[in-house]
Order: structure tokens, then C-alpha cells, then sequence
């Protein structure tokens, strides 16, 4: 209290000295290293999540890809050795030899046969496609096996269709893609 409040007899208490308010500045420095640590680890995160989305979105044209032509290639009668797919390609469709693989070379991984993109191309069991509209840039390696299988006379059963798409260039390592469809003869 004052002297003067002291002298008046008042029962009011009063501080001399000022009290603290806000913060220090140590509190206001450790705030601001927690902020940094915080904004520097979400920096890091961005460039993580737009490789991963590009790797995605060539995933995702892969299969696009791949898809559209195993469709078109199981559309197509047994009888069929050739056909040519909407985008002008000239594609075979297998031969008459009984449960050999005909085209591009298959490989098994794990329960599941891949075309084997180690291998060098075979004529007419390939070719190279554009990417969908909104892809990334870049073309597209296609390829693709015909397993035919005969029944008891030599006529065609079935066909087992192979295909496989992989961006050409700047996949870092994204596998290529391999979808694998059975058309058979129904009596």
C-alpha cells in the first residue's frame, strides 16, 4: 500500500511492484521453434504427395490402357487371328498350337502370370500407345500373349489373352501392369 493509503486507514491492498503479463521470451522463442519444426515438416511432405500422385495417375493410364485393349482383343471371334484395334493397330491374336504361349514372353510371380518387359518385343504382339486424354506425357509400351487351347477335333476352345502396359520413360521404378482374360467357345 501507499503511504497515503496507510495513513488513511484503508483495508485496500495494493501491489508496489507491476505484475507480468503476456509472455516471456523464452516461452515466445519455443512457441516459434515448435511453429518452424512444424512448417518444415509439411514443406517436406508436398514434393512426397506430388510424386505420388504423379506415379498414380501413370498407374492409373496403365490399366486404362491395357484394359481398353484386352477388351477389344476378347471381343474378337475364336476363329480370329488378327484384328485391328480402335486406334488403327494391327494386333495377332495367337496361332493354332494347343497351350503354348504365342507372342511376348510371360513370366509367373507368385499365383499370377506378368508379361515379361525384360524381354525384347515380338512383332505383332506389341506396340506403342499415347496416353489418355488428361495422362501424363509420354507413350506407352503395350504388349501381350495368346495361350490357344483345341478341343478333341483341332478347332479352336479357347484363348487366353496376356496384356501388359508400362510408361516409357520417367516411371522411376512403377512396374508395369498385366491383366489376363480367358474367352472360350460356349456350346
Amino acid at each position: 500500500m501507499t503511504r497515503k493509503m496507510q495513513e488513511q486507514g484503508c483495508a485496500v491492498e495494493c501491489k508496489t511492484g507491476s505484475e507480468q503479463r503476456g509472455f516471456s521470451l523464452v516461452e515466445l522463442m519455443v512457441a516459434a521453434l515448435v511453429f518452424l519444426v512444424g512448417i518444415v515438416a509439411v514443406t517436406q511432405l508436398v514434393p512426397a504427395a506430388m510424386q505420388s500422385n504423379i506415379q498414380n495417375r501413370v498407374d492409373t493410364s496403365s490399366v486404362v490402357i491395357a484394359q481398353r485393349e484386352l477388351d477389344q482383343m476378347t471381343a474378337q471371334p475364336l476363329s480370329n487371328a488378327t484384328f485391328t484395334d480402335a486406334d488403327g493397330n494391327l494386333c495377332n491374336l495367337g496361332t493354332n498350337t494347343n497351350n503354348a504361349v504365342i507372342g511376348s514372353p510371360v513370366v509367373q510371380v507368385g499365383n499370377f502370370v506378368q508379361i515379361d518387359f525384360t524381354s525384347a518385343k515380338i512383332a505383332g504382339y506389341n506396340f506403342t500407345s499415347t496416353a489418355p486424354a488428361n495422362a501424363p506425357e509420354g507413350g506407352y509400351d503395350v504388349r501381350w500373349a495368346v495361350i490357344t487351347t483345341l478341343n478333341g477335333t483341332g478347332a479352336v476352345a479357347s484363348k487366353r489373352f496376356i496384356v501388359g502396359a508400362r510408361r516409357l520413360t520417367g516411371t522411376r521404378g512403377l512396374a508395369p501392369v498385366s491383366l489376363d482374360s480367358w474367352q472360350q467357345l460356349v456350346q
